[in-house]
């Protein structure tokens, strides 16, 4: 054991990775590993204890496992909680964890055991950060670091296909089973695995769960989990799938004929920068996809259209020095996501303020001069919600703000004309294409989800163009200080808008059978996409037929 773990020594220093003895305040002090500090973390060194299957089989025939489904890296609650289990309870909130943190911590074997706790996963990280025993665990999207959190099923995911046998002339390669969170198919931080198991093996199923049965006691039911299965060697150009299944029973039977195959070259094709693996339900979610994806991606920068960019503004705890608790002289309501609904922006009233001079300063930051130029938040924006579920009424939840500051719980986007800014308005507030998001999206709607939509850049003289700006505006310019987008995109003023419920339910109807022309659907794949909105109500998808069909 005391060699292995001077070879495992070594590793580390030509890695140049050091202890980080972590303080209560200022850098961690560095110092060179020694033997203790390896033999301190247990490593288990796999070579030695299954050298017989390493050496001579040359790897596993094969691996079942469920690993931990943990980040690595310290957690102060789970650390805090052996010494005070009330900061774990729902009552206790930032301010009071920091109190009962503060107070253990003037203990002073608390303090020592604390920051042993917090120096003993720096070194570690490194390691799988930049060892080639783990080169596939930190994914780029565009050129940047996504997912940057080590979390143990990743870890085990690679080392997985490390340790299986590889084909042979006379055999395939190793095969694995794992249960890994649903993140394996979706995340951006783990497409490097994905190219990894599509490049170097044979994807031979993703069988998805979602905990509602609570297969796993203690998490959540809506937590989504898969029973993922490869062998290694060659490449993969489709595999069998299934999404959003209840009963462990299913597998027996997979795949099957409510089973769906998945081509990797439709991966490339709708999610080319992440790779990301859309939860297809059945043949007619890849029929309409197929459909949609006639059109750009969002995310593509094209020569000859109008094209978008996407932004947050102010991070509601990094910013959180320049919040006022009310309004006053010189100060704008901060928008959050929970204040817009689609086409609708007062859908809730502001929490903080920002003095427009302070604001502004933020905006422009260190690095460039203020010389009265006008800024994002001196204009009409298109924003959209950044946090929502699949499992909600609705997922896509986008309105115009007025001339204000936004929160990160809201994208703002930029570089498109106010036309161009009601066109897309109404088709990511569109069932169709809430419909394909929803595919994808489990909590959080990241910018790269939204790059990563077809929308057709419609310019006038266009079908539909002028319709869908004007309905757009009617539903969007309904108060005085959405007057000059109205003059401007020939509505005149907020009077001409349409605040009547029945009215706009039936502009929105209009809107969605337009949306459903445009991207080519048949009347019964739109009554498809419909029935997949059950929160939603029926005289809404009613109507949204009626329109589709008077179209």
């Amino acid at each position: 054991q005391g060699v292995l773990n001077e070879i495992l020594l070594d590793d580390f220093r030509a890695l140049k990775i050091q202890y980080e003895q972590a303080q209560l305040k200022g850098k961690a002090k560095k110092r060179p590993l020694d033997t203790a500090d390896i033999a301190a973390l247990q490593p288990f060194h796999w070579g030695y204890e299954f050298d017989e299957i390493i050496s001579t089989r040359g790897g596993f025939d094969v691996i079942i496992t469920n690993p931990p489904w943990e980040v690595f890296k310290p957690q102060d609650e789970e650390f805090f909680a052996k010494y005070d289990d009330s900061i774990r309870q729902k009552r206790a909130n930032r301010v009071e964890k920091r109190r009962i943190k503060a107070e253990l911590l003037e203990d002073g074997e608390i303090r020592r055991e604390y920051l042993d706790y917090q120096s003993g996963y720096r070194h570690v990280s490194a390691f799988y950060r930049s060892t080639p025993q783990y080169q596939n665990q930190i994914s780029r999207v565009n050129g940047r670091k996504q997912g940057t959190d080590i979390n143990l099923y990743k870890l085990f995911t690679e080392q997985c296909y490390r340790l299986l046998r590889k084909p042979t002339a006379n055999e395939g390669g190793g095969a694995c089973g794992i249960v890994i969170p649903s993140g394996i198919y979706s995340d951006l931080g783990t497409k490097q695995l994905r190219q990894m198991l599509f490049g170097k093996t044979e994807v031979t199923g993703l069988f998805g769960f979602e905990n509602r049965q609570a297969i796993f006691e203690g998490v959540d039911s809506r937590f989504k989990f898969i029973v993922l299965t490869f062998e290694k060697g060659g490449q993969t150009d489709a595999f069998p799938a299934a999404f959003m299944r209840h009963d462990v029973k299913e597998l027996a039977g997979f795949p099957a004929e409510d089973s769906v195959r998945i081509g990797v070259d439709l991966v490339k094709r709708s999610s080319p920068s992440s790779l990301s693996v859309t939860e297809f339900k059945n043949a007619l979610d890849l029929q309409i996809t197929e459909k949609m994806l006639r059109f750009p991606l969002l995310g593509e920068e094209l020569p000859d259209a109008w094209n978008v960019k996407l932004s947050a503004e102010f991070h509601m705890t990094n910013d959180s020095d320049l919040f006022h608790d009310a309004p006053g002289a010189g100060r704008l309501p901060l928008y959050e996501g929970k204040m817009i609904w689609q086409f609708e922006h007062g859908y809730a009233a502001p929490r903080y303020w920002i003095d427009e001079a302070a604001g502004r300063k933020r905006v422009l930051g260190v690095k460039r001069v203020d010389t009265g130029q006008t800024l994002g938040y001196q204009g009409y924006r298109l924003a959209h919600r950044s946090i929502a579920r699949s499992t909600d009424a609705r997922t896509l939840v986008a309105s115009v703000l007025p001339r204000t500051f936004a929160g990160h719980s809201l994208n703002v986007w930029s570089r498109i004309t106010p036309e161009q800014m009601l066109i897309c308005a109404s088709l990511v507030n569109s069932l169709v294409v809430d419909w394909l998001l929803r595919l994808s999206v489990s909590a959080n709607i990241t910018m790269f989800f939204i790059y990563q939509l077809p929308v057709p850049r419609l310019t006038p003289g266009d079908r539909f163009f002028d319709a869908i700006v004007q309905r757009a505006a009617q539903l969007i310019c309904t108060a005085p200080e959405y007057d000059e987008l109205a003059a401007e995109i020939g509505l005149g003023s907020h009077r001409n808008g349409v605040a009547d419920p029945v009215q706009r339910a039936q502009l929105r109807a209009e809107l969605d059978g337009m949306i459903a022309q445009l991207y080519g659907l048949s009347e019964a794949e739109f009554a498809y996409v419909l029935g997949t909105f059950p929160l939603v109500d029926e005289s809404v998808k009613l109507a949204a037929l009626a329109a589709y069909r008077d179209l």
